[in-house]
């Protein structure tokens, strides 16, 4: 019996172990059937992109491509800015003309001989200068200024108000500087900052006020005679003999130390250029053709493309940047390489390449994200775009927090890489397309030296924008003419101060060459031979 028990029990212990075997191979079947399942349905991780060299990855580099421009590109470009110029100085198709290259009426340039003292007034915005500009002996300029502020009650009441504003300002800084003497008639240079028709050397229109200014009773009129009828209401030994274009004032102001100035360059949050052209090449002139036949041009070449010329250069992103202006269609040039674009520019790109899974994988996918400046339109400063680029080595320390100011937590390294490529690649394409257009006016002018006059933030805080231009003329410039940039110290304040001295001086040269009788219709010469052959003296001494 005990036997038989012992049998049964060792036979159910076996079933036991058997079925337990069962479900453990069960378990481990169902198992790996539940992982695999899992794994299959698991989402495929991306492989992320690598940036170590964002100008190998082709994806990148696709997108940067239109913003390359090869040097038979540009050589293109300038045929067309050389016939916009053409247009913009024949008088059968001035009025059409986008570049307007409208005559200064300035014709000569400070030469460094003259010495004394001479007045400019600047007025831009809701500051203004006045400045004493002291004229030493080697080509050495000392300056005195004082800033005034305009009441908004007054650059929005009348017109007349202004003005006496601004002479009001004249007066205390004259008596500050004890200028007040008997018998000296300062001559003043007027830089005056707002869209206007020049109508001769000290003669203007506003066409309309911006910045602010809504003064009554200006536009249309001549905005020197508005100010010399102030100054002269209350006495004070001024003559404004200049209305001054900050760009002309750039070229004067580099002129005094370097003769061979013939250009002068804004590169600032706008950009134009002027240049001194032959007066037989000059359709639209309407003075005399005594010598010195040649005058300044201001080219307001900023325009230059308003017509289609440069659509087939032009990338979305330009287009986008030109839509969301306040003016769509106009300064297309200067939307290509100002200051107040390039920025947006650079934002545009980026966000581009954000919507293609090519940079800040996995750190824009919040909504908040979309609230941060990155997003929002003008965001991206074109002060950023320095920064980024005055990044050396592998740390980005500029370029993270620039990145971090704009909304971007913790930027990689690849992150930093690829802003930095975009950046130089826009300011890049920008600086050629100043070349080009600069290399076309030293091949016009055609002399075997030729200084350029350059001043604008851009330009001046840059890293690498005026090396870049160089390196660009230096390929389209003719082989025979040497150029060299130079930064133009304050245009807009010695700069009108030298004008207002070469204006002074051809001045008497014009009136001393009359003669002593005058007839009715000459009644303006006869005042101002008066003025200036009478025991009044000008301060400012002159080499003839």
């Amino acid at each position: 019996m005990s036997v038989l028990a012992t049998i049964i029990q060792d036979d159910i212990s076996t079933a036991t172990i058997q079925k337990g075997f069962y479900a453990l191979a069960a378990c481990t079947v169902i198992g790996a059937a539940v992982y695999a399942g899992y794994k299959a349905a698991e989402p495929e991780k991306k492989q992320l992109p690598s940036h170590r060299h964002p100008e190998s990855n082709e994806q990148i580099e696709k997108v940067l491509e239109p913003l390359r421009l090869r040097d038979d590109t540009l050589r293109y470009i300038m045929q067309l800015l050389d016939r916009e110029m053409d247009a913009g100085l024949s008088p059968a198709t001035h009025a059409t003309a986008d570049v307007k290259m409208f005559p200064t009426y300035v014709r000569n340039i400070a030469d460094g001989s003259e010495t004394g003292q001479v007045l400019a007034l600047d007025l831009g915005g809701t500051n203004f200068r006045v400045l004493l500009v002291n004229l030493l002996p080697q080509s050495k300029v000392d300056l005195t200024s004082k800033i005034f502020v305009i009441p908004q009650s007054i650059m929005l009441g009348e017109g007349v108000n202004l003005f006496r504003h601004l002479a009001d300002c004249l007066m205390d800084f004259m008596n500050r500087e004890n200028l007040n003497k008997p018998g000296v008639r300062y001559p003043l240079g007027f830089t005056f900052s707002f869209p206007c028709k020049q109508e001769g050397l000290a003669s203007a229109r506003l066409s309309t006020w911006t910045k602010g200014f809504t003064c009554s009773g200006v536009v249309n009129e001549d905005v020197v005679k508005m100010l010399q009828t102030a100054i002269d209401e209350k006495n004070i030994n001024v003559e404004c003999v200049a209305l001054v274009n900050d760009t002309v004032g750039t070229l004067m102001a580099c002129a005094y130390k370097d003769p061979n100035t013939e250009i002068g360059l804004i590169l600032g949050t706008g950009t134009n250029a002027c240049y001194m052209e032959k007066l037989d090449r000059v359709g639209t002139w309407d003075g005399d053709y005594n010598d010195p036949k040649q005058v300044i041009i201001n080219m307001e070449w900023g325009a230059f493309g308003n017509n289609g010329y440069l659509n087939n250069i032009r990338t979305k992103y330009d287009e986008e940047v030109d839509l969301s202006s306040v003016n769509p269609g106009k300064q297309i040039f200067e939307k290509m390489i100002s200051g107040m674009y390039m920025g947006e520019i650079v934002r545009l790109i980026i966000l581009d390449l954000i919507h293609q899974n090519l940079l800040f994988i996995g750190k824009c996918n919040e909504s908040d994200d979309f609230k941060t400046p990155l997003f929002t339109r003008g965001g991206f400063y074109t002060k950023f775009v320095s920064t980024v680029e005055m990044d050396e080595g592998i740390g980005f320390s500029n370029t993270r927090r620039v990145l971090e100011d704009v909304g971007i937590r913790n930027p990689t390294y690849d992150d930093c890489a690829v802003v930095q490529h975009i950046c130089k690649i826009v300011s890049k394409r920008a600086a050629r397309l100043a070349g080009a257009g600069l290399a076309v006016l030293i091949n016009r002018i055609n002399k075997s030296n030729v200084t350029v006059g350059v001043d604008g933030s851009l330009y001046r805080y840059h890293p690498r924008f005026g090396r870049n231009m160089e390196k660009c003329m230096q390929i389209l410039v003719r082989k025979n003419t040497k150029f060299k940039l130079s930064i133009s110290d304050d245009g807009s304040g010695k700069g009108a101060g030298l004008i207002a001295v070469v204006a002074e001086r051809y001045l008497k040269r014009t009136l001393r060459s009359k003669p002593v009788l005058f007839n009715h219709d000459d009644e303006k010469s006869r005042i101002q031979f008066q003025k200036h052959m009478s025991s009044s003296e000008s301060p400012v001494s002159l080499i003839f």
